[in-house]
């Protein structure tokens, strides 16, 4: 007599069984490869059509911060070298800003201050774009910031500034340790934050910055030019000799820009008064994030759904199912062999696109955004594990409903088609908001490449590349459907056998 076989065995069977099923079906194979180079061809179609920035425009070098990463940096500057350690402290009396509305819709500039203004005190590696530096600064809606090298962001006080209630600030440096400081007083001081800047030379630059991004408008996406005027007093250096050497630079300045984002610097005694325009801050304008190549990866998750639904309900090898395999384990095998088959093809598809893609954009004088190498495979094992656990959802609704068609119009109205409403723009922003927040298509985040920064003010939506949900909270959207479907299959199949 054969003896009776563990559990553990058994399960180990159906999985071989189910293997055998789904290789046996040449059009499962088939279709499998064709959703893998779906998802290559397109991505590479795309590569092909980007031959500069986004907008059409001509290329240009992107500017780069001192980690690598996409920056802003076009400010004033008045400043003057500051040798070894030191610090600088100020008070801020105001800070007001202008908003230009251009015809033919209002042709008017307005009195008005964007809540990231940013008016304070800096050291800076040079005033090369892109360099190091740390600063402290008030803000026009944020209170008091520490900011350092672009990308990190420290809160203080809360609270705007006036006459009658101005902001002290201070800024000392100790080797690569710099440090901010904020008060209401200039007597009781309250440590903002700290930065350590490895590296930094030992001659730097010391002053007073102000800047002003432009007025973003989700409405018409339109982001206006706006300036920003700050006052400054008491202002005192140590280690720097005094404030005779001082000078204003327009850091980031262009020949051909608008008179409203020149700014300037004027001295009345111990007040100094500074104008900017810009910002410091990240930025990812023209260039294309790696994400970009997989746009054929939804295109590919439509074969791979129908495949999904009709591997369900395949017929075994072997008709006759003993008692110990019971429906709900045959179909936790299936969503096994469905899952991993689909995250290989998908994974070898993803790598493929996303590196020739590059090369291809780049052969073309685009750019690409760069980004970290944990960041770009999470982005390529993370669509490879989106398309798997997508397909193993499809599988339990082909599981649950009676009919073939009906799984497959369920699956992709779930999965699929709100991805496309929100990235083509066919529905209201906040409709795709929350088409990508509450079903399972929220598992398309975990392809975002690019932060979202608190700090800039950016048109955050999936139409440039943007999710409401972080990466992998989105995938976990698309993980709790699909557990949930698998086990309301597994449930109502279990029903069935008793």
């Amino acid at each position: 007599m054969e003896p009776e076989k563990t559990g553990h065995d058994s399960f180990a069977q159906l999985l071989a069984v189910e293997w055998t099923t789904f290789r046996k079906v040449r059009g499962f194979l088939i279709a499998m490869a064709v959703a893998a180079l779906v998802t290559v061809l397109l991505g590479l179609v795309v590569a092909n059509l980007i031959t500069c920035g986004p907008d059409g425009r001509a290329c240009s070098t992107i500017l780069v911060g001192p980690g690598g990463e996409a920056v802003d940096d076009r400010f004033s500057f008045v400043h003057q070298p500051l040798a070894g350690d030191g610090s600088v402290t100020v008070r801020v009396t105001s800070l007001t800003g202008l908003i230009t509305y251009p015809s033919p819709k209002h042709d008017q500039i307005v009195s008005s201050v964007v809540p990231w203004a940013k008016a304070g005190i800096m050291i800076k590696e040079n005033t090369q774009q892109g360099s190091a530096y740390a600063a402290v600064m008030v803000t026009g809606s944020h209170g008091v910031r520490m900011q350092y090298n672009f990308l990190e962001d420290m809160a203080g006080n809360p609270g705007g500034v006036s006459a009658q209630s101005p902001r002290w600030l201070r800024l000392t440096r100790s080797g690569d340790t710099l440090t901010g400081y904020e008060s209401s007083d200039g007597m009781q001081w309250i440590r903002v934050g700290m930065a350590h800047l490895t590296g930094l030379p030992t001659t730097v630059q010391v002053g007073l910055f102000v800047t002003s991004p432009c007025n973003l408008s989700t409405d018409d996406d339109t982001c206006r030019l706006t300036q920003a005027t700050a006052t400054f007093d008491h202002v005192s250096l140590t280690g720097s000799g005094g404030l005779d050497a001082l000078v204003s630079t327009r850091i980031g300045g262009h020949k051909d820009d608008p008179a409203l984002s020149v700014g300037s610097f004027h001295k009345s005694g111990e007040t100094f008064t500074v104008i900017g325009s810009g910002d410091i801050a990240p930025g990812a304008g023209g260039g294309w994030p790696i994400e970009r190549f997989l746009i054929g990866t939804v295109i590919g998750l439509l074969v791979v759904i129908v495949v999904a639904v009709l591997f369900a309900t395949a017929e075994r090898p072997v008709r006759r199912m003993h008692a110990s395999e019971r429906r709900g384990q045959i179909l936790v095998a299936k969503a096994i062999v469905i899952g991993l088959v689909t995250f290989m093809t998908q994974l070898v598809a993803a790598l493929i696109v996303i590196q020739l893609g590059k090369r291809i954009v780049l052969s073309h004088g685009s750019i690409i955004l760069s980004v970290s190498t944990l960041t770009e495979l999470r982005v390529v094992i993370g669509t490879a594990a989106l398309v798997g656990v997508a397909a193993v959802f499809a599988l339990a609704l082909g599981a649950l409903f009676r009919h073939r068609v009906v799984a497959v119009m369920v699956s992709i109205a779930l999965t699929a088609l709100p991805f496309i409403l929100a990235v083509v723009d066919l529905v209201p922003d906040a409709w795709s908001q929350w088409l990508l927040r509450l079903t399972p298509a929220a598992g398309f985040a975990i392809q975002q490449s690019i932060p979202v920064y608190p700090q800039v003010i950016s048109l955050y939506t999936p139409l440039f590349g943007y999710y409401p949900l972080a990466p992998w909270a989105g995938f976990a959207v698309l993980c709790g459907y699909t557990v949930l479907a698998l086990g309301l299959a597994v449930f109502l199949l279990h029903r069935r056998d008793i």
